[in-house]
C-alpha cells in the first residue's frame, strides 16, 4: 500500500516532517499483543515516549535521495526505530538513568527485571519487522543490521570499562561513541541507501555521512548535559559528571591539564559525599578554566563539515541531499 501521493523526481521531494508524518503513522499500526501487559506495556510506553525519531527518519531520507517511493522502506525504518529504543531500556539500567525524554525510565516504573525482559523482546521485534522488506535486499539489510547491532553493543561495553578508568585517551574516547552512538546512525542510512537501490560507492558515502554526524552529535550531547537545560535535554544536567561517564569534556580536560589540576578533577569525579549540585558546579569551574568546552564546540563543527562534505561524493544533484545536509546542521547545532 503506498502512503504518499506520487512525486516524480525531478519534482521536490519529501519533507522532513512528511517523512516524519508518514512514519509516526506506520508505527501506530504496529499491533503489538495485549497480553502479557507486563511485557508489552513497557514497550509501547518506551516507544511513545517521545524522541526525534532521528534514525528511522535518516534511513527513510537516505532511501528517498534514490527512491521515489519509500514506503516499502517503513519496516526496516521502525526496526531500526525499535532496536534503538531496546538498548536505551537497557542503558537506563546500566547507567542508573531516573529520567528519560522527561519521563520516568521504564526499570524505574516497571522494575529492572521486567525492563531487561522487555528490551529482549524488543530486540526480536525488530527482527520481526524486518520481515517485512523485499526479498531481494534482506540479505544485505541483514550483514548492515547485524554488523552494526553488534558494535553498539561493543560501544556500550567500552562505556561500561571507561568508567573504570582514571583516564582514557581521545582515540578510546572517539572509538567508542564511535560504536555506541555513531555506528546506528551510519547503519539506518546504509539500509536506507540500499532501500533507494544506491550503489555501493553511494552506500558508503551515506555510511561515512553518518559516523561524522553521529560522532559530532554525541560530542554536542556532552555538551548539553554540561551546559544545557533539562527542558532541552530531557534529563538532569550534568548526569554524566555525577556518574563518572567518559565523555569528551572529562577526557580534554584530563589531556590538558596538569597533574595537580587532574588529581582535583579526579577526586571530584570520585566522590559520593558531596552534595550533586556542588560537585557538578566545581567541576564545570575547571573545565571553563581549561576551555574545554570551545573545544568541543570546535569537534563539533569539525565532525559537522565532514559529515556535509561526504554528501559532495554523491552520484546525484545536490538538490536531493539537500534535507539531509540542512538536518545535520541542525542537529549539532542544536539549542541549549
Amino acid at each position: 500500500m503506498r502512503i504518499f501521493a506520487r512525486k516524480s523526481l525531478q519534482q521536490t521531494m519529501y519533507t522532513k516532517e512528511e517523512l516524519l508524518t508518514a512514519f509516526e503513522g506506520y508505527m501506530r499500526s504496529i499491533a503489538f499483543p495485549s497480553e502479557p501487559d507486563a511485557l508489552y506495556e513497557p514497550i509501547r510506553y518506551a516507544l511513545d515516549n517521545g524522541g526525534k525519531r532521528l534514525r528511522p527518519l535518516l534511513l527513510l531520507m537516505a532511501c528517498n535521495v534514490f527512491e521515489e517511493d519509500v514506503t516499502s522502506a517503513m519496516p526496516g525504518a521502525a526496526a531500526v526505530e525499535v532496536f534503538h529504543n531496546f538498548t536505551l531500556l537497557h542503558d537506563d539500567i546500566m547507567d542508573n538513568s531516573s529520567v528519560r525524554r522527561g519521563k520516568p525510565t521504564v526499570h524505574r516504573k516497571w522494575g529492572e527485571n521486567s525492563a531487561i525482559l522487555s528490551g529482549d523482546a524488543m530486540m526480536i521485534y525488530a527482527y520481526k519487522l524486518l520481515e517485512g522488506l523485499p526479498a531481494e535486499v534482506l540479505p544485505k539489510v541483514f550483514r548492515i543490521f547485524n554488523d552494526t547491532s553488534l558494535k553498539v553493543c561493543e560501544g556500550q561495553q567500552y562505556d561500561m570499562d571507561f568508567e573504570l578508568l582514571e583516564q582514557v585517551s581521545m582515540d578510546e574516547y572517539i572509538k567508542m561513541i564511535s560504536l555506541k552512538t555513531a555506528v546506528l546512525l551510519a547503519g539506518a542510512l546504509a539500509i536506507g541507501a540500499v532501500m533507494g537501490g544506491a550503489s555501493d560507492k553511494d552506500t558508503a558515502s551515506l555510511y561515512t555521512f553518518g559516523m561524522e554526524l553521529g560522532l559530532a552529535f554525541q560530542i554536542q550531547d556532552d555538551l548539553l548535559d554540561c551546559y544545557g537545560t533539562q527542558e532541552a535535554f530531557g534529563k538532569p544536567v550534568g548526569g554524566d559528571i555525577l556518574e563518572g561517564k567518559k565523555t569528551y569534556l572529562i577526557t580534554s580536560a584530563m589531556e590538558k591539564a596538569d597533574q595537580t589540576t587532574r588529581l582535583r578533577l579526579g577526586g571530584l569525579m570520585h566522590n559520593r559525599e558531596m552534595l550533586d549540585g556542588e560537585k557538578v558546579s566545581r567541576v564545570l569551574a575547571i573545565y571553563d578554566e581549561l576551555g574545554v568546552r570551545a573545544l568541543a564546540e570546535e569537534s563539533v563543527k569539525l565532525h559537522t563539515d565532514r559529515a556535509v562534505a561526504a554528501l559532495e561524493g554523491l552520484s546525484v544533484t545536490s538538490e536531493r541531499t539537500g534535507c539531509l545536509k540542512t538536518l545535520a546542521i541542525s542537529l549539532t547545532g542544536r539549542s541549549r
